[in-house]
């Protein structure tokens, strides 16, 4: 998907890609632990590497008379992670906020909130722009109150235990006198409500069976709905790698690798799997194919089902068509999904007799009804009787932040708070964070902002939406992750006002009215962990470079808007930056010495610039979930109501929801492959992107990797693309009654008849905001197409995976991509 080469394959793209690379660190480093960063004869004199961290690893970052030239991996990366190459284009962008910015209407008090996103922006000073935030901020608590005022900033920030932007918003609006949160996040809305109904723990961002247990003892590896080989670049807290290298020892193993997913992914080329393309948004169809072929053979596992479960013998009942006069057999499974009902019926088979580990991603829920995939993922594993064993049952999070990687022991960071009363809060999930009493499921941000007061259901309660005047968005990037771009422009008009903190012009800082400048974390210091399950490392996030232009740490920014409040100590603790870094450091050290583990002093810590890396025991290496309960389920009960997997859950059941009954069940979506209509017949489905951490990224040269005639790629079969004569690299226009968007067409066949494939995060570019009813997005943000619809009335999720298109091919002169260019008068 290369500029130069927009006709090759999918295969080649691949192949061409990093994965057929062996990283090595930046400067010729050993494995393990970084002795010698840089050897004294390597670099000119006027040259420093330091050693800081992201989300995607450890870095070396070489500085040259006070500008970066050059960085990547710290520590050997076992495939080369380009994401690590791009410090400088983050730090130079063109796409950088310089200086205060204020919308030109806001500043001279024109109410016209339809001007956000197209308005002129005008430079003030930081005196300027403090004491406008200020003022505003004591005016809608004055006329209100808490439940006026929204602290966004859900999305993927930097790394680090003290500049964390979002738990600084966080800080700063609690001490000040609270703020309306969000429930649950984008990545897991569905699976992180419903997991607890079934196995009583939310499942999604937990450790797995260990990778250790996994190449000794599984025969069957199934990636489903999973492409860990480009999830597994990046961590929440700071990738340690460890994930993609026991990818690399599984693929050399030999082991049976199958892949079920629309797209034959990265991780399926690399891995040399069995890719089986399937309809996006039926899992479940085929899950209950396999389940009823395990019934009719009588290859499920009943003992472990009376054992460890309740109500299967509901599930059963649905199951063979007794509860609705519908038989779930293969046949019918494969008229949905689109697999071959004698491929249904093998890997029953093939699941039953071999070990077999069940690596589910997330996607699988972002989907209309997203609640019943895991759940019925959990209880097709139920009926192979292998959930607790070495190698075997399902894991939800092995693409995510290293799952499976061996828990280190040593010590753990601590980090600072939103709640302003405990300061060792280092849960590193949005999930945890208890910060706001008043809050609403975040998927519903844009019905929230249009319909303030109106009541839905949420997980057997009923929530009443506030009134939202005020919106302080810190990190994230709702106008790309959240769907229905076009609604969320209209809904963004009802606040008085939006404040953005951001490093680049966004298309999020874009729609604002007030723009403050925040450094990366190249320009602070900070500490990180590393894989976030396995606690491997703590990296030191050395400053690299000054500030540039006008930016300040959020974290400064927030204490002195804590000041004007009159709440400064209460933020700053009266601590400085390093102050805030050595106390987190300490705990790291005092956890460690209980745990018998040697840390050197932070002042040698800092000195020595070089990550610290714990190892795991040999208990660690063995560990496998939910081994306890099996073993001994009365002494190591679940956290359900009966102790067991609720395959079938009175809980859910007695709520009431028809969108969500009381077992796993197939509900038809809306949209998807099997309910297509002549205007959208192409189902849609929007996967991880390789080049890029969402929208992250995005503006650096990584772009020219995979950007098609300057344009976001979108994979549309042969069949698909020949019938509307579209050829590799042409522009073509993906639409439906929601949106329009330009893309870059990648024939393949590696992608499922029927559906096209636009990686999700690409920024939001609308050619005629404010003239039309639907602009044209000229950069492929697939959000304009997707529905702003809750996964049921149970989770509320988001279900961009339900979604139907059509693509022609784009005539006439497209327009210029330019949304990666400073935004009118932004540059002053």
């Amino acid at each position: 998907m290369k500029k130069d080469n927009v006709n090759a394959s999918r295969r080649s793209f691949i192949k061409n890609s990093s994965l057929g690379v062996a990283g090595t660190s930046l400067l010729g480093g050993t494995t393990g632990v970084v002795g010698s960063l840089i050897a004294p004869s390597a670099v000119a004199a006027e040259s420093k590497t330091v050693v800081t961290a992201a989300h995607w690893g450890p870095l070396g970052v070489v500085v040259e008379d006070g500008k970066v030239v050059k960085s990547g991996p710290a520590i050997p990366a076992p495939v080369e992670n380009e994401l690590q190459s791009v410090v400088a284009d983050q730090l130079y962008s063109e796409t950088r906020v310089k200086y205060p910015m204020v919308r030109k209407g806001y500043l001279e008090g024109n109410k016209d909130n339809s001007l956000r996103g197209r308005d002129e922006w005008v430079r003030v000073s930081w005196d300027k722009a403090f004491e406008l935030v200020d003022s505003e901020f004591k005016r809608v608590r004055a006329e209100g109150g808490a439940e006026n005022i929204f602290g966004g900033s859900y999305g993927w920030k930097s790394s680090g235990a003290l500049h964390s932007c979002r738990t600084l918003l966080h800080r700063y609006l609690n001490a000040t006198g609270g703020f309306v949160g969000h429930k649950g996040d984008y990545s897991t809305g569905a699976a992180q409500v419903i997991m607890p109904h079934v196995l009583g723990t939310i499942e999604v961002y937990e450790q797995q069976t260990s990778w250790e247990t996994i190449l000794e003892s599984s025969e069957i590896v199934v990636l489903w709905s999973a492409n860990p080989m480009t999830t597994l670049r990046i961590a929440w807290t700071s990738t340690d790698q460890q994930g993609i290298e026991y990818f690399n020892k599984l693929k050399e193993s030999g082991k049976r690798i199958i892949c079920i997913d629309p797209v034959r992914s990265e991780s399926c080329e690399y891995l040399g799997a069995e890719w089986i393309p399937i309809h996006t948004a039926t899992d479940v169809p085929l899950m209950l194919g396999m389940a009823h072929t395990l019934v009719e053979e009588n290859k499920h596992d009943q003992d472990f089902l009376k054992k460890y479960t309740t109500g299967y013998d509901k599930f059963e009942a649905y199951l063979l068509g007794k509860e609705d006069g519908q038989v779930k057999n293969a046949e019918w499974a494969s008229k949905i999904c689109g697999i071959p009902a004698d491929v249904i019926k093998q890997l029953a088979r093939d699941f039953s007799s071999k070990r077999t580990m069940l690596m589910a991603g997330w996607g699988m829920q972002r989907q209309r009804h997203g609640e019943q995939a895991h759940w019925m993922l959990v209880t097709l594993a139920s009926m192979l009787g292998q959930i607790g064993l070495p190698g075997g049952g399902f894991g939800l999070s092995y693409h995510y932040s290293n799952g499976g990687a061996p828990t280190a022991t040593g010590g753990s960071l601590s980090s600072i708070s939103a709640t302003l009363e405990n300061n060792s809060s280092n849960t590193g999930q949005s999930w945890l964070a208890k910060t706001s009493a008043l809050s609403f499921p975040l998927a519903r941000i844009a019905d929230v902002l249009l319909n303030p007061g109106k009541k839905i259901q949420h997980n057997g309660t009923e929530v009443t939406y506030p009134d939202i005047k005020l919106i302080y968005w810190t990190g994230g990037n709702p106008f790309v992750h959240h769907q229905d771009t076009n609604l969320l422009v209209k809904a963004w008009q009802k606040p008085e006002t939006v404040i953005v903190n951001e490093i680049y012009w966004t298309p999020t800082a874009r729609m604002a009215d007030i723009v403050l400048p925040v450094t990366t974390s190249y320009e602070r210091n900070d500490l990180t962990m590393s894989g976030d399950y396995s606690m491997m490392n703590i990296f030191p996030m050395k400053q690299v470079v000054e500030p540039q232009f006008e930016a300040k740490n959020d974290y400064d920014i927030f204490a002195e808007l804590a000041k004007r409040a009159g709440v400064e100590q209460q933020f700053t603790e009266g601590k400085s930056e390093m102050d805030w870094l050595k106390a987190f450091y300490q705990d790291a050290f005092d956890s460690a010495r209980k745990n018998r583990v040697i840390m050197p002093k932070f002042e040698k810590f800092w000195e020595e610039n070089k990550p610290i890396t714990f190892k795991a025991n040999e208990k660690a290496k063995k560990w496998v979930r939910y081994e306890e309960f099996r073993n001994d389920p009365l002494l190591n009960p679940l956290g359900t109501p009966s102790g067991k997997i609720e395959i079938y859950s009175d809980v859910v059941a007695k709520m009431g929801y028809d969108d969500c009954k009381g077992h796993a069940s197939w509900m038809v979506p809306e949209e998807f492959a099997g309910n297509v209509t002549p205007e959208a017949p192409l189902a849609l489905v929007t996967p991880h992107p390789y080049y890029r951490l969402h929208s992250q990224l995005a503006h650096t040269s990584l772009r020219q990797k995979y950007a098609v005639n300057d344009r976001e790629p979108v994979l549309i079969h042969k069949d698909d693309a020949a019938a509307r004569g579209i050829v590799d690299g042409d522009i073509v226009r993906i639409f439906n009654k929601r949106g329009q968007v330009l893309a870059g067409a990648v024939v393949t066949d590696g992608v499922i008849k029927g559906t096209v494939a636009l990686h999700e995060g690409a920024w939001y570019d609308p050619a005629d905001l404010g003239q039309s009813e639907l602009p044209l997005c000229k950069n492929g943000c697939p959000n304009v197409l997707t529905r702003d619809e809750g996964t049921s009335k149970l989770a509320q999720g988001n279900s961009p995976n339900t979604c139907t298109v059509q693509v022609e091919k784009f005539t006439g002169q497209a327009p210029e991509v330019t949304v990666f260019k400073q935004p009118k008068h932004a540059k002053s």
